[in-house]
């Protein structure tokens, strides 16, 4: 079971071919694709493609770059947003401060307050973290957090997770999942691959973040729910395991995690 756990879809990127990339994606082997929110107005047009498409589910939440935009009841929205039965996940939440699009205290407030709304709605949480270029230190801040605010009690995963090795083991040690993007297929990506190697079987998951860093040999180009196979066959090799134990693995824990009905 192939599963790319966090696209973004819905944007206008797609609005020429949207209905051509999901044909795409389905004869590749996906069979089912998580559309993620960055902000309320992407998060209810993530749940509008979820409730059209069976083979599509949905994600809600405030991207850290979007954290100073968020309007007062703003989690509220989210929690009612998060309950509908297409919705499986709460995020993309977290901290950027790589870019600092939004002020790091600002970010750490609206981080706190989905890990609340992912509490009362029930769901897992899907994390955007990002260091700083040279000294600071969002992951460990970020940790922090979620162990204060009870992010235990429903779990998720660290998304287009491009750490180090000491960063993936403290996510896992808090029991979350990691997720690879194509990121992992890079000549020059740091030490995810052996983060790949190292990654308990059933803690990982595979995703595009299309439209964004297409896997190699797509790299340069738009990316799309389809190439998650190229994603998920790197992680087999890095690992040296068969494909369809990367696609058993990754699909089981995709659905675990987010009660994926498949």
């Amino acid at each position: 079971m192939l599963v790319d756990t966090h696209c973004h879809i819905d944007g206008d990127r797609f609005d020429e071919d949207r209905q051509a990339v999901l044909a795409r994606a389905r004869a590749a082997g996906v069979t089912a694709m998580i559309n993620v929110g960055c902000d309320l107005p992407s998060s209810r047009r993530s749940l509008d493609l979820a409730r059209t498409h069976p083979d599509l589910f949905a994600a809600v939440g405030v991207h850290p770059h979007e954290a100073k935009d968020v309007v007062d009841g703003f989690d509220d929205a989210l929690v009612d947003l998060a309950r509908d039965v297409r919705c499986v996940a709460v995020g993309e939440c977290g901290l950027d401060y790589h870019y600092d699009h939004s002020p790091r205290h600002v970010q750490r407030t609206v981080f706190a307050r989905q890990i609340s709304a992912a509490r009362r709605a029930g769901k897992p949480l899907v994390l955007h973290v990002r260091n700083g270029a040279t000294d600071a230190p969002a992951f460990k801040e970020a940790i922090e957090i979620l162990r204060s605010e009870g992010a235990l009690d429903v779990g998720g995963v660290f998304h287009c997770f491009t750490g180090t090795l000491d960063e993936a083991k403290a996510a896992l040690d808090l029991g979350f999942l990691l997720s690879f993007p194509g990121v992992v297929t890079f000549k020059n990506n740091g030490e995810l691959s052996d983060v790949a190697k190292m990654v308990p079987g059933d803690r990982y998951v595979v995703e595009t973040d299309a439209p964004f860093m297409a896997p190699v040999p797509c790299r340069g180009k738009r990316n799309e729910p389809a190439w998650v196979a190229h994603t998920a066959a790197f992680v087999a090799e890095v690992r040296g395991s068969k494909l369809s134990t990367v696609l058993e693995q990754t699909g089981a824990n995709a659905r675990r995690l987010f009660g994926l009905p498949l």
